[in-house]
């Protein structure tokens, strides 16, 4: 039978890794699984309480609003204007969506279609790749620097990104409407600051490009280090809308709450399509994830501190054992070169050759698109025991390393 939209989709490269993993554990291994970026720290107390409650009240088990209740959208608002001092009108500038991977997708549909180009960072987050090309549209990648150079505390892709997207819009036709960027940036860890998405913003006034920033690791930053909001910028409400989501900053995956937040033409578009398409998150949850907002305001701290020192126990273990990789100043992952001895594998049998050989899952950086495969990543969702075994393990699978 032929299908739509999915004939094009090549075969999940992490799937081949989920297998192995199986595989392995049903055999009897204890794999130790730094490869999906499943948060595995507990949701708010307070956030499971609420849940808890509003489940019980009937009321709750009727349809929802697909654009979220007015709470709810009220909490993101001052969540911003808290954090980031950027006001949004909850009734204009904000709409709910089911998670962050459902709203993008979503929102490429009111913003391309056949004919058009979306410009997207190489490597990417696969869904950044393919909610454009399910549109029809075509996608051009640009290529994103590494971690890079650490500078007064920041690290930034530098001015090649920049210079790569202004190539690709002059070399595309038709122009491209849509630049698709997400800093800290999975899986690179790459992060910007907000001189950077000035120069973002600018080039999009000057090209006439919408900015869809997919904000997931907003509340991630290492060592100081503060992500700016795109919204920050001055002008930025005019070409700019931002995903937010509490999936990583509440630890509350599961749960599938996350916002479109800016332009408010662009917010509006997509709240007009989801009017058709859904009946919102179930209510409960958005109750319970208004409250979290509002009443954890710190949670995302203790948060970003436990993954912190996850990667300073995960980096200066792999140091020790003679693999070099640079500190992330943000996100939940360790973006790791291949070491020199085992870099002709390519980044797919190398995490194959880990599974089988160390009991350790990674993430194949081939994933994210061509661009990635001299990587695998490691994402930060083990406890300290947990990760210096998975360092031993290593050590003894690597014995070409140091």
């Amino acid at each position: 039978m032929e299908f739509r939209r999915i004939n094009g989709l090549p075969p999940y490269v992490f799937a081949t890794i989920n297998d192995l993993k199986a595989e392995a554990r049903r055999a009897g291994k204890d794999v130790i699984d730094l490869g999906f970026g499943n948060p595995d720290l507990p949701s708010p107390d307070i956030a499971v309480e609420k849940l808890a409650e509003s489940v019980h009240n009937p009321k709750n088990h009727r349809y929802s609003a697909s654009k979220g209740i007015p709470k709810l959208r009220e909490a993101v608002a001052a969540l911003y204007a808290r954090k980031f001092a950027v006001e949004l009108d909850p009734a204009t500038e904000v709409v709910t969506t089911i998670g962050a991977k459902e709203g993008f997708s979503h929102l490429m549909w009111v913003l391309l279609g056949p004919g058009d180009t979306a410009l997207v960072p190489s490597p990417s987050y696969p869904i950044h790749i393919y909610a454009p090309l399910f549109t029809g549209a075509e996608v051009r990648q640009v290529r994103l620097e590494g971690p890079g150079t650490p500078t007064d505390g920041q690290v930034s892709p530098g001015d090649a990104f920049l210079e790569g997207l202004a190539e690709s819009w002059e070399s595309a036709w038709p122009k491209p409407r849509v630049v698709v960027l997400s800093f800290p940036h999975n899986p690179t860890t790459a992060c910007v600051d907000l001189e950077f998405m000035t120069k973002l913003v600018a080039f999009a006034k000057e090209h006439e490009v919408v900015l869809v920033h997919d904000f997931a690791y907003a509340d991630l930053g290492f060592d100081g280090y503060e992500p700016p909001s795109i919204l920050q910028v001055p002008g930025g409400k005019d070409v700019a809308v931002e995903l937010y989501t509490l999936t990583k900053s509440f630890s509350m995956a599961g749960w599938r709450v996350g916002f479109l937040v800016g332009n408010a033409e662009i917010v509006g578009a997509l709240t007009k399509l989801k009017s058709y398409l859904d009946y919102g998150t179930f209510q409960p949850i958005q109750i319970a994830a208004t409250v979290a907002m509002n009443e954890a305001p710190e949670y995302p701290r203790e948060i970003n501190h436990i993954y912190q020192h996850r990667r300073d126990v995960l980096c200066d273990g792999l140091r020790r054992i003679g693999w070099e990789v640079t500190p992330p100043k943000g996100t939940m992952f360790v973006w790791a070169p291949i070491p020199e001895p085992y870099r002709e594998m390519g980044s797919l049998e190398f995490a194959k050759f880990l599974v089988r050989e160390a009991d350790v899952a990674t993430s194949p950086g081939v994933g994210f698109g061509p661009g990635g495969d001299g990587h695998v990543r490691f994402a930060l969702i083990e406890n300290e025991q947990r990760t210096q075994q998975a360092i031993r393990n290593l050590k003894r699978a690597l014995p070409k390393l140091g």
